[in-house]
């Protein structure tokens, strides 16, 4: 399935904040999700001085079939990286900051210790910016998990992906009752953070098997959700080939049953990715508010 449709298509802008985005990370040595894994919506968030920092490098230790980042054998660990994120964040001024990572497997914490360091270094330079951590499953890794957790960002996010039929074939290592494990383990350790999860959709999954996989993740008492349309990223035959694409309105009426189920904020749309809007899903989380120039878009998880 090649032919994408109308609604899968995105404007090209390369504003001044873009520009000045893609200066500033090249200056600090820093990655964003945002470039790596070739996120659609790139030139919205840069226009309106948003990113998503990748660190521990950009180079994963896994080869999850719907991902663009680059695997690998890891070689930076650069304890002077949440240094050059906070200046990051403090130079653009963000109200609310993701901070995500490739899944470092050949670390014994997995990369947890950066992760908390990264965000007392926002917390010590921005005090007033919500920070939302985007964190792998540690390989199921209560420690490293409470290493992050004590660090205290203001969401606690681990995406589950796809449905747990598709899971083992979909991800790399990673495993569908890990992650919503993960996510309930989080809940009750710190109550008091939202928790926040994600699947992609056109993998071959059911309509039951989407509900099933919502119902899940409230039962995990995850406070936010949200819901994409998966696309390709390369014709690499380990890149998964799109099976449907998902009108708008589907994803619109997805996005009624999981507020239905009780989520504090929903985001559900084609283009909907992790960190899409994270700042305004941050904000009604946080305060408990439920709520022609076209190129194609590329991917992201």
């Amino acid at each position: 399935m090649d032919q994408r449709p109308q609604w899968l298509k995105v404007r090209l802008r390369q504003g001044p904040h873009y520009v000045e985005i893609k200066r500033l990370m090249q200056e600090l040595k820093l990655h964003t999700v945002c470039e790596e894994a070739r996120c659609p919506n790139i030139f919205e968030c840069w226009g309106y001085r948003t990113a998503t920092f990748m660190i521990l490098g950009n180079i994963c230790t896994r080869a999850c079939r719907f991902c663009a980042v680059t695997t690998g054998r890891p070689t930076e660990l650069d304890w002077e990286e949440p240094g050059r994120v906070a200046n990051a964040v403090e130079h653009l001024r963000l109200r609310h900051v993701v901070i995500t990572s490739v899944a470092r497997d050949d670390l014994a914490d997995g990369g947890a210790a950066v992760f908390a360091q990264t965000i007392r270094a926002i917390r010590r330079r921005c005090p007033n910016t919500s920070v939302e951590a985007l964190i792998p499953d540690f390989n199921g890794d209560w420690g490293a998990l409470q290493t992050v957790l004590e660090a205290e960002p203001d969401i606690l996010n681990h995406n589950v992906e796809t449905v747990r039929r598709l899971s083992d074939h979909v991800r790399s290592k990673a495993k569908y009752e890990r992650s919503m494990a993960l996510l309930a383990e989080a809940k009750r350790r710190a109550p008091q953070i939202k928790t926040k999860s994600g699947i992609m959709l056109g993998l071959g999954e059911t309509w039951a098997e989407i509900i099933e996989t919502l119902r899940d993740l409230r039962a995990c008492n995850v406070d936010i959700v949200t819901i994409g349309q998966y696309l390709r990223p390369t014709n690499n035959p380990i890149h998964l080939p799109v099976k449907k694409y998902y009108h708008p309105q589907e994803f619109e009426e997805l996005g009624r049953i999981a507020r239905q189920m009780g989520f504090l904020h929903v985001e559900s749309g084609p283009l909907v990715r992790s960190s899409y809007h994270a700042h305004e899903q941050a904000e009604r989380a946080l305060t408990h508010v439920s709520g022609n120039g076209l190129v194609d878009a590329q991917t992201v998880h």
